[in-house]
């Protein structure tokens, strides 16, 4: 059960707000076409595809966008849906740490999708966040080998794959995910990417923003502002030193 407090409510509202403007877009763009085509623009241009933007300029590494996210789901022990890792770079005196929060990117292109032998994960068309049936599930484990961001793991306790589907039961309700909701530094921007008015596509549109392996051609719809993605096995960096640490039980990075 949702615990709707006052930052809730807020949050229902702006979100609330931001969907009314998608529509309200939808219905203004359609108005001057053809009857066919309007019914056409209607039912894609209204459907919203939600993303999230993390802005690291803003966040303290607190982990209480993990630990909402542990709570909300009562995620078993050892096993993670989000979480930020801790990335140290430098050579001394010249040192920094930095922040980056994980989670699954909701990828246009889902890899995890296709492997899949039974069709328990698909993307749903009506606004693009990728979900698991763990009553299809079979737990082979393809979609965890196929996710280039670590995001999937089996759930012990179910025997199914299970991942981030940005807290669907609180959008369902107008509400944003748990770890939006939970940020104490307003780290994370939630919206329709689809909708030129919301939050998050004037963030992204008047910011540098940058996604994980983008060589991968996911199109990830998590984004990142001054996202440091310093990785210890990039060839280019083995003269500097960095580290960095997960705070998962696989301390290795994906």
């Amino acid at each position: 059960m949702v615990d709707i407090n006052e930052d809730s409510i807020a949050s229902r509202r702006e979100f609330l707000k931001q969907a009314g403007g998608t529509a309200a877009l939808g219905a203004g763009a359609a108005a001057a076409l053809p009857s066919a085509a309007q019914a056409a623009v209607s039912e894609t241009e209204t459907k919203p595809r939600y993303g999230m933007l993390i802005d690291l300029r803003r966040c303290t590494g607190c982990h209480a966008c993990s630990v909402a996210c542990k709570a909300e789901f009562d995620v078993p022990l050892g096993s993670t849906r989000s979480w930020v890792e801790y990335v140290e770079k430098g050579n001394y005196p010249t040192v920094s740490r930095s922040f980056l929060p994980r989670l699954c990117n909701q990828c246009t292109n889902p890899p995890c999708v296709p492997v899949c032998p039974v069709n328990a994960t698909w993307k749903r068309e009506e606004d693009g966040i990728v979900v698991i049936d763990p009553d299809v599930c079979i737990g082979c484990k393809y979609c965890i080998q196929a996710c280039p961001y670590d995001a999937r793991f089996l759930n012990p306790v179910t025997g199914a794959a299970d991942k981030c589907d940005f807290c669907l039961h609180r959008v369902a309700q107008g509400l944003v995910p748990s770890c939006v909701n939970t940020c104490i530094a307003d780290a994370r921007i939630f919206g329709d990417l689809n909708d030129p008015e919301s939050k998050i596509s004037k963030m992204i549109a008047s910011n540098p923003v940058t996604v994980l392996r983008q060589e991968m051609g996911t199109e990830p719809n998590v984004y990142y502002i001054n996202a440091d993605h310093s990785d210890p096995r990039q060839p280019g960096q083995r003269h500097e030193y960095i580290r960095v640490d997960t705070h998962r039980r696989n301390q290795e990075r994906a």
